[in-house]
């Protein structure tokens, strides 16, 4: 399977990304939003970033337009049909996720690989909304894109071995480290991430500690570059809640059950960073 042309449906934080790394290796790509001031917006934090990494020598002008000059954007879905590879970043709501596969999967040509960058929603759902399974398959990035390396591959079950491997090839073309894992609620990254956050967010529940001190603990004692409830502030801590409420039902344990202060948080308004306030101030 040879992947030459991309489409990035989502001009957001997660789909301007995925579009600048893949142009950054020399793809074309087009990015798709419902709304040209998304895609405006999402072209100009692009060229933002790639003069950023201009001017901190870890590019040369000359790329950064050559990258420039690889993306075209788009507000109709129709603009995916010749795309070999679509990798669809939009808002985490299932069914807005299986309307729109549906929708992709009639206006692809039948060899595209359809990828989801969901960090929750089974791959398998995903693939059934679709008369492809076979070519359905999860490429979930970490956030900021440009910045970090892992893209975390999700096989469903009906994926095939050749999908798999030109997927990881193409995440590897862009810079990454490709990992996989199989179906299953969280998968790998927050089916572990989250209730760690989750705890962090117990423990100042239950009144252990302040956010200071709780993520000074794990910054300093465990070595991470960010605590757990500063971490729950830049995800969103209604991503948070979501992922919770999808290991709880997915996996039908009570230790996966979101904190009762997340819950209120999230009913307060109180997202995060993008927000003004979570666990801090902002």
């Amino acid at each position: 399977m040879s992947i030459e042309r991309i489409a990035v449906l989502g001009a957001g934080q997660m789909g301007n990304g995925i579009t600048q790394v893949a142009a950054c290796a020399g793809y074309n790509v087009t990015m798709i939003d419902i709304k040209q001031d998304f895609v405006d917006n999402g072209m100009a934090t692009i060229s933002k970033s790639l003069a950023k990494l201009v001017a901190k020598e870890r590019m040369t002008q000359i790329d950064a337009d050559a990258a420039l000059s690889r993306i075209s954007s788009s507000i109709e879905r129709s603009s995916a049909a010749d795309a070999d590879l679509v990798v669809e970043a939009i808002p985490e709501i299932p069914e807005l996720k299986f309307s729109t596969f549906a929708e992709l999967d009639a206006i692809c040509k039948p060899s595209a690989i359809l990828a989801s960058n969901t960090s929750s929603i089974s791959i398998n759902d995903i693939a059934a909304s679709t008369t492809r399974p076979n070519k359905v398959i999860g490429m979930h990035f970490m956030n900021p894109v440009p910045i970090m390396k892992l893209v975390e591959i999700i096989n469903g079950s009906d994926t095939e071995e050749a999908v798999t491997n030109a997927v990881i090839e193409a995440s590897e073309k862009m810079g990454k480290t490709a990992l996989c894992c199989n179906d299953s609620p969280g998968f790998v990254s927050n089916r572990i991430l989250c209730p760690m956050i989750n705890e962090a967010i117990l423990t100042l529940q239950d009144g252990v500690a302040e956010p200071d001190a709780i993520d000074g603990i794990m910054k300093l004692g465990m070595n991470h570059p960010i605590g757990p409830l500063a971490l729950a502030d830049l995800i969103g801590n209604d991503t948070v809640l979501h992922i919770m409420n999808v290991l709880h039902q997915g996996l039908g344990d009570d230790k996966y059950a979101p904190a009762k202060l997340l819950i209120e948080m999230v009913e307060e308004g109180k997202l995060g960073r993008k927000s003004g306030e979570g666990f801090y101030k902002y």
